[in-house]
């Protein structure tokens, strides 16, 4: 698929573990975890060798069970977590030819400002509670080295109303807001500096259905009108089937299927991902 093209994101061989790991878990190839868990020496192998690409344009879903490592992976690409091992590269930084993974402290902070935007299941994570929510727009255009005010917050204005923020709401603190709309404000935020890769974490978790369906539903506007590139993880089939191109199937922390969305849906080859299409059916 696209392979003319050079990817937007490229991730190759990422591993995350929590613990040393020992001779037996190290040695044996795996055969003697629980899962992704070591019973010898208690290391959590979280992702394992995970490798993966996102196209210009594209949406990737990656679904698993809770546990599985997705919510992880998406740490690690963000800088939030510091990997084990493996690489990732990001089309638009040094012409997609540094690891990311290995770059300095602020060298990160300049791709995570610049070239990516998150959105967390969690919006304590992604915002700032007592600020504004321009503030908050304000927050991550400063850090990407804007110091124009006017020029923040026209920009601030113009996310917030793209994603349905009422403007006499964008000075009041998303405390005050619904989990519906913290997420919008979240997401206006991730776009501020108009990043080639939005990651989008769990991001209706926890939302009444018909909010789901506005939040879905305003992704899927805005990935479309500015062809952005977009990782998605969810362990609802159901949401990755509304926006997902192609999809990557995680389980104790190895991918266990991939392909196109629609293929996976239609016929499932792994167990588990049949189990997952079988219970999206019920």
């Amino acid at each position: 698929m696209k392979d003319f093209e050079q990817p937007v994101l490229r991730v190759s061989h990422l591993n995350k573990q929590y613990g040393k790991g020992c001779a037996s878990c190290r040695d044996a190839g795996g055969m003697v975890l629980n899962k992704n868990f070591c019973p010898v020496c208690a290391t959590v192998y979280a992702c394992r060798d995970i490798t993966f690409e996102v196209y210009a344009g594209e949406i990737l879903g990656v679904v698993g069970e809770s546990g599985s490592g997705k919510s992880t992976l998406m740490q690690c690409l963000y800088f939030d977590q510091k990997v084990s091992g493996g690489e990732a590269y990001i089309s638009s930084y040094k012409s997609g030819r540094e690891n990311i993974f290995t770059e300095s402290s602020q060298q990160k902070r300049y791709i995570r400002n610049r070239m990516m935007g998150k959105v967390y299941q969690n919006p304590v994570l992604g915002l700032k509670m007592d600020f504004s929510s321009i503030g908050n727009i304000a927050e991550k255009l400063i850090a990407a080295g804007n110091r124009n005010v006017r020029e923040m917050e026209a920009r601030g204005k113009e996310l917030l109303e793209h994603v349905n923020i009422p403007v006499y709401r964008i000075k009041e603190a998303p405390r005050n807001f619904s989990g519906g709309m913290q997420q919008r404000v979240q997401i206006a935020k991730a776009l501020s500096n108009n990043p080639p890769l939005l990651l989008l974490d769990e991001v209706t978790t926890g939302l009444d259905l018909s909010v789901q369906a506005s939040v879905l539903d305003l992704i899927k506007q805005i990935q479309r009108r500015l062809k952005i590139s977009v990782l998605i993880v969810s362990h609802d089939l159901g949401v990755i089937r509304m926006l997902a191109d192609r999809t990557i199937v995680i389980l104790d922390g190895r991918i266990v299927e991939q392909g196109l969305t629609d293929q996976i849906l239609e016929d499932p080859q792994h167990g588990y991902t049949q189990q997952l299409v079988q219970s999206l059916l019920v």
